[in-house]
């Protein structure tokens, strides 16, 4: 198992049509953007992957931002192939994004998951993440 910082330079056919089988089992509805499109240049977005041998399976992404209030990520799209969960893959991934996030000088982390998703849950709270007490609102625009 090899967690990796995914670069653009890096990105092959292959491994589009990997990370997009795999981001389709956790959302099968949505569109997907190119991991070119995701990589480039001040979209500032870091995408880490999990390699068993020639094949992806795991990810997850750290979006980064300033605000007033603070220098903030968000994590997306985490996901394990269904076949490799129970296996640490996930934590192997939000730990490195945690120690990505450390080394950038981040303030805050951010995340959002489904209430149904209790092993995710229990994942991020072992981490230290806590459940804010407010409301996340949505509206989409395409």
């Amino acid at each position: 198992m090899q967690i990796e910082l995914l670069k653009l330079e890096d990105v092959t056919d292959t491994i589009q049509k990997q990370v997009a089988d795999l981001y389709r089992q956790l959302n099968a509805n949505n569109s997907q953007r190119t991991l070119q499109e995701i990589l480039q240049s001040g979209n500032n977005v870091l995408v880490i992957i999990c390699r068993m041998d020639d094949s992806i399976v795991g990810t997850a992404l750290l979006s980064t931002y300033k605000v007033i209030s603070g220098y903030r990520g968000m994590v997306d799209d985490v996901v394990v192939d269904a076949s490799q969960r129970g296996k640490g893959i996930g934590r192997k991934l939000m730990e490195r994004l945690l120690e990505e996030g450390k080394k950038m000088g981040l303030d805050e982390i951010l995340l959002f998951t489904g209430h149904h998703r209790a092993p995710a849950k229990a994942l991020y709270k072992s981490l230290g993440f806590e459940m804010r007490k407010s409301g996340l609102y949505n509206l989409r625009l395409n």
